[in-house]
Parts: structure tokens; sequence; C-alpha cells
């Protein structure tokens, strides 16, 4: 490739609008995928970006095509579909994924893309929507090493940290083990602060205790914001998207199989939540659907 690649994007969403700027703006050539939210496309479109009307035009068009999809069913949708991807795949076309997927249906994919000449790298990615506007995301890349050299140029529009992980998939399988790990963090925080406004516990002197030592994080510090300023900004990350994270992270424990008790426990709270109606809403308002259960309300004492 190039050094000014033509680049496909599809998933124009919270964090493929800032990957998408990024790109288009550093002087490489962006189309992207219609959709029916149409503000991101046309603020990409007013940038320079072009508009393709099927994930194939992509495909046929452009060296690299970057998926942001919600998940592995989004992602095989716009790779198998009658005009997909993978129908206008073509010989040294690489598409590279930053989606939160299923290791076993990102193999799959890889394998047919590779049958029609086609290179797949996972390159999920650590950051919020702000970071993914300033062009500051962190990587972490399943694939070829060679592939992801020749893309480098690219990833580093929208990116400031990469971590080559593996071969194909090992890019996947960190970033659920990652966001596992996160996740604890946050639902342990909810838990934490309903039990300690039941008991009467100052929540402001608890994220004070907890700020000077070593239980101290950044997704502690966001879900004490929450709690205390009723402030989600910091943490736009929907309980319903986590939900499914989880539930990723535990199949891929139990097809090794690894235990997952934590992961089983956590995975039922963010069920919960959303059963509670909360699925749309920010990982913070745990904090809510955690009190409802528990008869408090931890925010009233902010």
């Amino acid at each position: 490739m190039s050094k000014k690649m033509r680049v496909g994007l599809i998933g124009a969403g919270m964090m493929g609008h800032g990957i998408g700027k990024n790109i288009v703006e550093k002087g490489h050539s962006l189309a992207v995928l219609a959709h029916r939210n149409r503000e991101p496309i046309e603020d990409l479109i007013g940038r320079g970006a072009t508009e393709a009307k099927t994930p194939r035009q992509l495909a046929e068009a452009c060296d690299i095509v970057i998926t942001v999809v919600t998940g592995s069913p989004q992602l095989e949708d716009v790779v198998y579909r009658d005009d997909g991807l993978l129908a206008g795949a073509h010989k040294g076309l690489v598409l590279a994924d930053c989606t939160t997927a299923n290791p076993i249906s990102t193999a799959k994919i890889a394998a047919d893309l590779a049958a029609k000449g086609g290179r797949f790298v996972d390159i999920p990615l650590t950051g919020t929507p702000k970071e993914a506007e300033a062009g500051t995301l962190t990587i972490m890349a399943g694939g070829d090493a060679a592939t992801l050299a020749e893309i480098r140029p690219l990833l580093d529009c929208f990116a400031t940290s990469f971590i080559h992980c593996g071969d194909v998939g090992a890019g996947h399988r960190v970033k659920l083990i990652n966001n596992f790990l996160g996740l604890c963090i946050a639902a342990s925080t909810a838990e934490a602060f309903c039990c300690a406004a039941k008991a009467g516990v100052s929540l402001e002197a608890l994220r004070k205790v907890i700020s000077t030592g070593g239980v101290n994080s950044g997704i502690f510090q966001r879900m004490a914001a929450s709690a205390l300023e009723n402030d989600d900004s910091s943490f736009k990350f929907k309980i319903g998207t986590a939900q499914k994270d989880l539930r990723y992270y535990t199949s891929m424990a139990d097809a090794l199989p690894s235990t997952s008790f934590i992961a089983e426990a956590v995975h039922q709270t963010y069920i919960l939540a959303s059963n509670l109606g909360l699925g749309e809403q920010f990982v913070p308002r745990l904090i809510d659907a955690l009190g409802k259960v528990n008869g408090v309300d931890p925010r009233a004492g902010r």
C-alpha cells in the first residue's frame, strides 16, 4: 500500500466518528458506509469523505476497511450479507476490525477472507470517544506482523499506543480480558457504594480513602464521579454493551476451559441492570440498579 491509503469505514458512531475524522484530516481517502444516523456521516462528508451504499462497494474501492460495530453478529452481517465485504473482497484487501468481538467468529471471518486473497487483523481499542476524537486511542492488535506494519501509518492517525498481542484473534482475546477486569471494578464499586450508603458511610470520605491507596483506579474515579457528582461523561459505555462483552468473555473461558466464577457473577450484575431497564444507560448507572435492589439511593446523599 502507498503511504496515503484508500480507506473504508463501517460504524461511524461514538468511537468511529473520531477515527474517521482523524483519518481524513491526515490526508487519506475515506469512504463511509451509509447509516440511519446521518449526523456523523454528514460531518465526515463535510471533511472530505465520500459515501458508499453497501459494504461491497467499500471493499471493491478500498485498500483497507475499518469496522467499528457493536459485536460479532453485526460484523458477520456486514461481511456475509449478499452485498457484504466478502462479496467485494479482492487480493490484498485488509479488514481491520475494532469491534470487541467473539474470537471464534474472528477466526472464521479471517479464514473466509483469506480464501479470497484478503487479510484480516483485529485491532480493538481502549479509550473513550474523547480519545477517539483526539486521536489518542490504544490499539491491541492481532494478526500478521507484516500486514500490521504495512497499515501502521494509518493506525497512527487515531492511536498513540500500539501493542501487537499475537496472531489473528489475539487482540480480541486481550480486549475481552481487559474489559472483564474493568467491568469487575465498576460492578464492585457500585456494590460497595450501595453498601456504604446503607451503612451510613460518607461516600465522599470513602472516595478520599480509596483515592490514597492501592485500590484506586481510573474506573473507580469514574464511578465515584457518577455517584457523587451525577457525572457520567467520562464513562460513556453502555450497560448492554458491557453485558455483551462479559458474555463473550465467559464463552471464551468456558471453551478453554478456564474458571470464571467472578466473571459469571459480574455478568449477572449487568444482566440485572439491563432487566431493570438500564441497558441503554452508561455503566455508572449500575449504582442505580443495585441501589434499587438494596432499597437505597447512594446519589441522594451526594
